[in-house]
């Protein structure tokens, strides 16, 4: 929950969990950050790293990392997606990803995968172990924004972005100091983000959605520009010491939630700062949501959960529902009709 109201730019203020809240558009954030193990022939940590751990559901920190849903290599087998969007960003660590579309690839270090659950979609999530001869650190977020209602029901959508062609901006403020913005959706400074999918609410730019990494080097300054008094802003203090709105310091690890009708500026403390902007306006429709699924009633939710019961492995189209791929794996994106992505070099 947000703490008080405030005065000043910052309207409330809330402590970061392993989930962040969000506002609408957007449905809740997961924020993982584990420290792996070098890995073994399976790119999984070894035994004696997983022995007495609620394998399955293991989301407790034990040596520096969980293996969350994994019983061998960490991640999220085969869940389902129902009337929501997912976009998936890990900065650290690689992800294996198959789907019930016939979709498989491997992809991390900066890249973005965009996934449109418009109806049902399976996936699996899995983060391998790939490197023998050093750890395997990962951080990943991934961001949740609604779909609104006329476009639930819509064929799934999924978009792989590689890091090398995401737009950076680089900056310096007044004094010099440097700060730099990872343009995940939306615009800063004129530079546009990479299209997202088609039935995206961030898709039409008068819904004014933008997702930033921000970058900050001690002491530095930024400015966010005023958008509309009606967008939900949120900007999210994940790494570094200290952030000074209007000359209050404030501590990381919190959510601030920023007018939308303002230009902010904010000072970083004395260390490097990692912030995550999140920002649109409202869907502003009555759903339902229960577990994996986001759509008009509770009827619809109920119908939807026992859809996926009855044939979530009937549409699974893989031998497995952890699969991740050989070791030795580089970076790439398969199409089920057989069309392959890769990096540019």
């Amino acid at each position: 929950m947000f703490g008080k109201k405030r005065t000043g730019s910052v309207i409330k203020t809330q402590h970061l969990k392993l989930h962040w809240d969000t506002e609408d558009p957007f449905v809740f954030v997961s924020h993982h950050e584990d420290d792996y193990p070098k890995g073994n022939a399976q790119q999984a940590p070894p035994l004696s790293e997983i022995g007495g751990r609620n394998l399955g559901r293991d989301y407790k920190k034990i040596y520096g990392f969980r293996m969350y849903n994994g019983k061998v290599v960490p991640g999220f087998p085969m869940h389902a997606h129902w009337g929501y969007e997912t976009v998936t960003i890990p900065e650290l660590g690689f992800i294996d990803h198959f789907d019930s579309l016939g979709n498989e690839g491997r992809f991390g270090f900066g890249d973005i995968q965009w996934v449109s659950a418009g109806s049902m979609y399976l996936h699996d999530e899995m983060y391998p172990l790939a490197y023998d001869d050093r750890r395997n650190p990962n951080n990943i977020t991934q961001i949740m924004i609604n779909l609104p209602l006329k476009d639930k029901g819509s064929e799934p959508e999924v978009r792989t972005l590689w890091s090398e062609n995401i737009p950076i901006v680089n900056g310096k403020d007044g004094s010099g100091k440097e700060y730099s913005v990872k343009i995940i959706a939306g615009s800063f400074e004129g530079k546009h983000a990479l299209p997202p999918n088609s039935i995206s609410w961030a898709a039409d730019r008068k819904n004014n959605v933008r997702i930033l990494l921000i970058k900050m080097s001690p002491g530095s300054s930024m400015t966010l520009p005023a958008v509309s008094p009606t967008i939900n802003r949120n900007l999210y203090f994940t790494e570094g010491s200290t952030v000074k709105f209007d000359g209050e310091e404030l501590k990381v690890s919190q959510r601030f939630k920023l007018k939308g009708e303002e230009d902010i500026t904010f000072t970083n403390g004395d260390s490097d700062g990692i912030y995550w902007l999140l920002e649109g306006e409202p869907i502003g429709e009555k759903m339902s949501s229960f577990g994996p699924v986001i759509l008009d009633n509770d009827k619809s939710v109920r119908d939807a959960m026992n859809y996926i019961r009855k044939n979530e492995f009937e549409m699974w189209p893989w031998d497995l529902i952890d699969k991740f791929h050989p070791k030795g794996t580089e970076r790439f994106i398969r199409f089920s009709d057989g069309r392959e992505e890769r990096p540019p070099l």
